[in-house]
């Protein structure tokens, strides 16, 4: 019995995985019972691939190559602000990387450390700020043109969502924690500006988002 799949995917290693089972039990029965039960499993458990026209939708929005800016795009300008994502659609991105992080509050907003520490003028975990005294602080304290932004504010996650798609930016969500929280923002998100299921990505560690959010 030999498992081929014309498009690829899953078919091609279990074929050889079954193969290498017959050689080492020695009985057919075990090696399909074994092999054709771990592929039912991973097949129950995994997601079709997305088509390639659409991921190349998403990936090349404007038919060349894609440039996605950082952290919102922190070398001109102070990381995971909205002048970050202005700036980075100035210079010719065609997308930015946000990172989600929530308030003790549970507001989803912009911020890559787990402290506000690195960024701006505080100190102190994000978890532990509510929304209105991150709100206070500087995010381009320690940016090398900080000067330049004096009145630049840590954004919520619809700011900056909103800001990304009047510059037809191309939108990467990257997750790194808070599971439930992140799931609850980007459904609502997506509910609110339905336009991010064609120009946007979410990006986790966390197995949990991404099933949910799919």
């Amino acid at each position: 019995m030999w498992l081929w799949e014309e498009q690829g995917g899953l078919m091609g290693p279990f074929s050889f995985l079954m193969m290498l089972l017959l050689l080492v039990t020695r009985s057919p029965f075990n090696a399909c019972l074994f092999t054709g039960s771990l592929y039912l499993l991973l097949r129950l458990f995994s997601f079709e691939p997305v088509p390639s026209r659409r991921a190349m939708q998403v990936l090349k929005p404007r038919d060349r190559v894609s440039v996605i800016a950082h952290r919102g795009g922190g070398h001109d300008a102070p990381e995971n602000t909205l002048a970050a994502i202005r700036q980075a659609a100035k210079n010719g991105a065609t997308g930015v990387e946000l990172d989600l992080e929530f308030t003790s509050d549970g507001i989803p907003v912009l911020m890559h450390d787990s402290t506000v520490d690195r960024t701006t003028d505080g100190t102190g975990r994000l978890c532990d700020l509510t929304f209105e005294q991150i709100r206070k602080l500087n995010p381009a304290a320690n940016h090398r043109l900080r000067s330049d932004f004096p009145d630049e504010k840590i954004p919520t996650l619809r700011e900056a969502v909103a800001e990304c798609l009047n510059r037809n930016l191309t939108i990467f969500f990257d997750v790194k924690g808070y599971a439930n929280m992140a799931t609850d923002a980007l459904k609502k998100i997506y509910m609110e500006f339905p336009q991010l299921y064609n120009n946007s990505i979410v990006c986790s560690f966390l197995p949990e988002v991404i099933y949910k959010v799919k």
